[in-house]
This record gives structure tokens, sequence and C-alpha cells, in this order.
């Protein structure tokens, strides 16, 4: 199951409401972090989620509300001591930007990370899921992320009963390979049926771009900034931001499935007048709360 938890909905200040930018993504026994803003530790404790899950950060780029809250995550989890690494992928510069993060106060117990600095294209394909990363165009070198559920074979009981088939030739079939039961070969086809995996992406700051487009193509999932309403978008153009209504259009143009908008401007107190542009031109949006959870 992937369980996708809203920590941080703001952009440059935080209100009461909404938190500096991160999104948590769990899956199994693991959590993906998508941006670390100021408060991502604590946001985490108050939503129930253990920082020594963490397997993976991924940071769009290095403006400080998408990433001021890496040293407390880091350390806290080094106090916990995990019995994993974590890995960080970030923009090219990062290795930089986080080695002067790192100097800047008197370390203890920070976990053990590795970084790496992405480019466009596949930059880790494990054996359940993928992570692509393309580039987006902001004020600073920026990537959106697209996390990629392979596809998974599943019994059908229905068949399996009436071979006889039982036991561990079961997950044998279910890993796509061919099995002999009494003296027949019957294959993963005969028995199983594919279940297609669940697609994810984040597009962070940015004005439409190619890299948006390619990572709300056909996904299930599209979590994009929506900063600012269109009656301002010569402001948000200024920043170098998506209004809510170019958001919408993204993921209508792409076919997505469903669209959750975050990154919303301090001007608004209420997400009401935001959902109403977003339905407008995509019908099935959302606009993120701070702590608000999704499952897929």
């Amino acid at each position: 199951m992937i369980e996708i938890t809203f920590l941080g909905t703001g952009c440059m200040q935080p209100t009461k409401a909404r938190n500096h930018s991160c999104i948590a993504l769990s899956y199994n026994e693991e959590i993906i972090i998508l941006d670390c803003g100021e408060g991502t530790q604590r946001q985490m404790r108050i939503a129930g989620l253990k920082p020594a899950k963490v397997s993976t950060i991924l940071l769009s780029h290095w403006h400080g509300d998408h990433v001021f809250g890496l040293p407390g995550l880091l350390s806290t989890m080094g106090a916990d001591k995990p019995d994993r690494k974590v890995t960080i992928y970030g923009p090219p510069g990062s290795k930089n930007y986080l080695d002067h993060l790192m100097q800047s106060f008197a370390k203890k117990d920070i976990i053990e990370f590795i970084v790496k600095e992405v480019k466009a294209g596949v930059i880790f394909n494990g054996e359940k899921y993928s992570l692509e990363c393309q580039p987006l165009r902001h004020s600073v070198l920026c990537f959106g992320y697209r996390f990629q559920e392979h596809d998974r074979r599943r019994i059908n009981v229905a068949k399996a009963t009436k071979l006889g088939l039982k036991g561990p030739i079961l997950g044998q079939l279910q890993l796509g390979k061919s099995v002999l039961y009494n003296n027949k070969k019957v294959s993963p086809d005969e028995v199983t049926y594919i279940v297609p995996g669940k697609t994810i992406s984040y597009v962070a700051d940015t004005v439409p771009c190619d890299g948006a487009s390619a990572l709300a193509k056909d996904v299930d999932l599209l979590i994009s900034e929506g900063t600012h309403l269109n009656d301002i978008k010569e402001k948000t153009e200024q920043f170098m931001h998506l209004t809510v209504k170019q958001a919408a259009l993204l993921a209508s143009a792409n076919n997505a499935k469903k669209l959750i908008i975050t990154h919303l401007s301090q001007r608004y107190k209420e997400p009401s007048e935001v959902l109403e542009e977003a339905k407008t031109y995509f019908p099935n949006s959302t606009v993120a709360e701070d702590f608000m959870k999704v499952k897929l």
C-alpha cells in the first residue's frame, strides 16, 4: 500500500495552518521524503511517522523553504540509530550545499548519508519501484520526481484451485516463473494476472515546461504546486511559480487521474477559492492541508 502524508503545504512563509514544503510517501516499511522544509521532523511526529523509516530524501531545489528541515531530520535519525543509510537526491550542487550546511553547526549523531546529484531520467530502479526525475524551470536549478511502482502478479485463486496448485508453487508463479506440477508445465499466464503499479509525480516550484508535462503524463496522482490564483498570474510568473489554473491544466493536458494542489501562498486563508479554480479546469482536484493523508 502507498500512503501520502502532507507534512507541509505552504510556500516561502509558513502559517499557523501550513508548514514549509514536505511530503512523506510511505511504501511498505520505508518512507520517501519529498522536500524537507523547516520543522519536518516535528510534523512527522505529529503525523505518527517514524523518522527512522526514512530511506530516501528527494530534494527539488535548495531554496530554504524546501531544505531547512534537513539538519534536524538527519540528527534525529542518527540518534534513533536505524539500520540503514539515507540516500539524498538533489540537483547538481547538492553535495556542496549539504557540506556547507553540515559545517554550520556542531554536529552530533548525524545519520550516515549518501548524496546523489541527479539528471533527467531514472535515478533509482529497485525490486518494487523506480524513481525518475525531470528538470523544471525555476529561479534556481530545480527537479520534479516521479515514483513508479512496478507491476505485480496476483494469483487467480479460482484457476489455481481448479488445477490443485498451492504452497510454494504459487509463490514461483507469482514471481513470473513457470512450474512443473503433476508432470505438466504451468505458466504464470495461466493462473495469474497483472496489477498495474501506481504512479505518483511531484511537480515542485516551476513555470510550465516540458519536464512538468513529462512528470504529469498518465499518472495516478499528480502533486503540483499552485502558489497563486490566476488573477495575479503576473506576480506568479515573476517568481517562476505555477498558478492554480496552470497546475490544473497541466493535469488535464497530460491525462493525470487526480491532482492535489500544494505550496499555497500565505494569502489564502481558506482552501475553498483555490479548490474552485482548480476544479474549473480539472474536476478531480483536491487542495492539500497539513497532515492530510491519501492512500493509493
